[in-house]
């Protein structure tokens, strides 16, 4: 009796080491996130930010309908799922497009309402607030970085720059041409993307004046991200220009590299699309990059000539893996991809918006990497 009881428990024990085994070999992947039951259907995320593994903000607009404007949106991750944020005394209608944060206690939201006018939300630890936003000033996106918070917008007579100083918003000078992303890492060592002459360019402000570098020949091409990792290494992505072709052709992905010198263009794996978000790893270094509208050249002869490509590039330090969305019921695939990693973990988010039944869309969370809530509980 004594020995057939020890079997069965050795039998068990191998079963569990099995299972354990087999779960530690499975490969990581992207997994969908479902958001709460009370978003409609017809909403969109924009972008999130996330300060561990059981806090995390997105940000976007719900229920847009063909004519209807929809309504700011706002979640929160709380470690377990996501949870709509209450936004009482907030009742204009409009779209949240941009979310950055220097702490916890000091979140930032840029949106638009229904009649463009600029918003801008804050959240102190407790509510989300109307601040008021810059004058004469279009807002677009808000960034953070080393204590530091900045606006990129517009005003008739150009692009706009601010930068927050405790007090309220200040002018800051403005390289040539278009700004649509920053890394910040102080006050005198921020890196901005865009373009100039319509070719892709990326600008370094050192607390005095921009030095301003294009990166990309091609008319029509430019950059939206920047990940700057070190005075020698500054990563930026975006689209690459092209010359000829019919109006709508498939444009390639723009991924460029500053070595302290000089900027050379990186090989990805996508034909068309554009990198549309780059992320850093737990120690600062380029970890990911999205592509948004990826696309391969199929075999020759095939048809259609065109295969969806990868969606997310992971970097190891010397060549990208390829990663694709999972697919979810009902959906189609996502239409943007915008990445947040998660401080001191190998996990990151992506939110956007995918496309729904009869051209509607629907709000995607994605993530990658295990964080505590999927560890089994003892």
């Amino acid at each position: 009796m004594a020995r057939r009881l020890l079997v069965a428990a050795l039998a068990v024990a191998l079963t569990l080491m099995t299972v354990v085994v087999s779960t530690a070999a499975e490969p990581e992947s992207w997994r969908h996130v479902p958001v709460p039951a009370q978003v409609r259907p017809q909403a969109g995320l924009n972008e999130a930010v996330a300060f561990g593994p059981d806090r995390a903000w997105a940000v976007g607009t719900d229920a847009v309908g063909r004519q209807a404007p929809g309504f700011p949106l706002v979640l929160r991750w709380n470690g377990t799922a996501w949870k709509r944020h209450d936004l009482t005394g907030i009742r204009w209608q409009g779209e949240l497009l941009s979310i950055a944060a220097t702490s916890p206690n000091a979140v930032w939201a840029v949106g638009r309402d229904a009649a463009q006018g600029s918003r801008l939300l804050r959240y102190d630890g407790t509510a989300w607030r109307e601040s008021r936003p810059p004058r004469d000033v279009v807002l677009d996106r808000v960034v953070t970085g080393a204590d530091e918070t900045w606006l990129i917008g517009s005003r008739d007579t150009g692009q706009a720059l601010l930068r927050w100083d405790g007090h309220g918003w200040r002018d800051m000078p403005v390289p040539p041409g278009a700004v649509y992303g920053l890394h910040i890492l102080s006050a005198n060592d921020v890196w901005a993307a865009g373009t100039v002459n319509s070719t892709a360019a990326v600008s370094h402000w050192n607390g005095k004046e921009w030095q301003q570098t294009s990166v990309d020949g091609f008319p029509r091409s430019a950059v939206s991200s920047v990940l700057a990792v070190s005075p020698t290494e500054v990563w930026a992505g975006g689209s690459a220009g092209f010359i000829g072709g019919p109006p709508g052709r498939p444009i390639p992905p723009l991924l460029v590299r500053f070595d302290g010198q000089s900027w050379n263009k990186v090989t990805v794996p996508a034909d068309f699309g554009s990198i549309s978000s780059l992320a850093p790893s737990a120690s600062g270094e380029l970890a990911w990059a999205s592509v948004t509208g990826s696309l391969k050249w199929a075999p020759p002869g095939s048809n259609p000539p065109l295969v969806p490509g990868p969606d997310f590039l992971a970097w190891n330090g010397r060549s990208f893996a390829e990663h694709s969305e999972p697919a979810v019921a009902g959906e189609g695939d996502s239409r943007t991809l915008r990445l947040a990693s998660v401080p001191g973990t190998s996990t990151v988010w992506s939110v956007g918006r995918a496309g729904g039944p009869e051209g509607t869309f629907a709000p995607r969370v994605l993530r990658f990497g295990t964080t505590p809530v999927d560890m089994p509980t003892g």
